[in-house]
This record gives structure tokens, sequence and C-alpha cells, in this order.
């Protein structure tokens, strides 16, 4: 029985050695991997106000992703510690994100995008902050990364200034990714509000339209999220969670 057995895993092996049995590229941990794009940029514009990833941005989806069994990963433009805005740990999610010492220790070290494997990842969200809207449209290795996830069957998304980071993104065919998708993000009545039109070096509801998209929003704060086919996108801060949720449901389905 002994000599059985060792015949069989060295016959696997040899198998596995030739490339005849080989183990999908998207294995069962790999299918599990969200990658959460942060930005590097931490001034708003010539102000000399500080600025960066929206906390609650980053830790209200990746409470949704977490608890569906989710493992994620962090990249900026830069690579490394990036700067946080919105750093308010009366909320009790942002405060569980921050003293989680996995967590804290993986986004202090984000990956450089040339570091990435996009087969090593089933979505991408970006998160936002208004320093995205700075790096996130140049970010090219980053957009090239998110068109292979998507192109591969993935889900990409994104929230509030987020979608500055899909303004540039192109599949394959050349065509933009949101060219002809319901999308919303950071409306100009929000930027308005914060009085930063004349801060920000583009408008992202006016960048956004003029890529094709179908633009939709709500009254500004108001939770607003869209879904079409695997791109999600959500329009403020209040719509953080709602876009780890439908991430959520729309992984599932697609796994199933």
């Amino acid at each position: 029985m002994k000599i059985l057995k060792a015949s069989f895993i060295t016959a696997a092996a040899l198998i596995l050695g030739s490339g005849l049995l080989q183990a999908n590229p998207r294995s069962t941990n790999q299918m599990k991997k969200v990658l959460f794009v942060i930005t590097s940029h931490g001034v708003k514009g010539n102000t000399g106000k500080p600025t960066g990833y929206y906390l609650g941005e980053v830790s209200h989806p990746w409470k949704e992703l977490k608890e569906a069994g989710y493992e994620i990963d962090f990249v900026s433009p830069k690579g490394g510690l990036s700067p946080v805005d919105g750093k308010d740990l009366e909320d009790p999610i942002n405060k569980e994100f921050w003293e989680n010492k996995v967590y804290q220790k993986k986004i202090s070290n984000s990956f450089k995008p040339e570091t990435i494997n996009s087969k090593d990842y089933i979505a991408i969200f970006y998160a936002g902050g208004h320093g995205t809207m700075w790096d996130f449209p140049e970010a090219n290795l980053i957009g090239k990364k998110a068109a292979e996830i998507y192109e591969s069957g993935g889900v990409v998304a994104a929230v509030c200034h987020g979608p500055s980071g899909l303004v540039n993104l192109k599949l394959s065919n050349g065509k933009y990714l949101i060219e002809g998708k319901k999308v919303n993000g950071f409306t100009n009545e929000e930027e308005e509000a914060v009085g930063l039109t004349k801060v920000v070096p583009f408008l992202l509801e006016d960048k956004l339209k003029e890529r094709g998209a179908n633009y939709k929003k709500s009254e500004p704060w108001k939770e607003h999220v869209e879904v079409d086919e695997r791109l999600i996108t959500g329009q403020n801060p209040q719509s953080a969670a709602k876009v780890g949720k439908e991430m959520v449901k729309l992984l599932s389905a697609i796994k199933n």
C-alpha cells in the first residue's frame, strides 16, 4: 500500500511538472482577493491644505468585503505610506479598521503598481478622497491592471472622487471603460458645497460625461450607487458602504 501511495504521489508530481495538470491562475484564495487603490497625493492644489484618501471610503467597503470573506490588498501610485483624510475615529467602522493591526500594516505599506499581478484579483476598488483628483487620472499602470481585471471577468468599482481613476481607463479595444455605462461620482454641486471647484484640476462630473458615461446623480450627500454590468460607482462618502455591499453581491453572482 505504501509503495502504491508513493508511486501515485510521484506520478502526480511528474504530471504537474510536465504542465499537463496546472492550477487555475485564479485559485480559490486568489478569487477571494480584492485590490483597493488609494491616492499618494497629500495637498489640495496650491492651497497648502492636506488631503489624501478618505478613511470612511476605505473602511466601509473594507468592512463589507472582509465580512464576506475577501482579503484586501492596497496599491497606490507611488506605493508605501499614503496620506489619510477624514480620520474620524468616532465612526466605529473607521475605528475598527484603523485599529486592525493586519490592515493598518497593509495600508501603511501599499504596493507599487509595478508589483501587482492582475491575475491575483477578482475586483479592484478606487477609494475616494480629494487627493485622487491629482494622481489617479495619470496612474496609467494601475489603470492597465484595472482593465485586465475587468476584461478577465472581474469587477471595477469606485466611490466619490475615486472615479477619477476611471476617466482615462481604456479597454483593449481602445474604448473608455465608462463609455455608455451608467456611472456616478462626486457631483458639481457637492464640489461647490465644499468650496473646491476652483481648486481641483477638473470637475469629476463634467469629465465623466466628457468620456461618454451615462452620468447619474442624486441631491448632494444622498446615498447613490450605480451598477452597470461589472462596473460599480458611488456618488459620495455616504455611498461607500453600499458600494461594498454591491461588490459582494456582484462577486457572489459571478462565482455562481
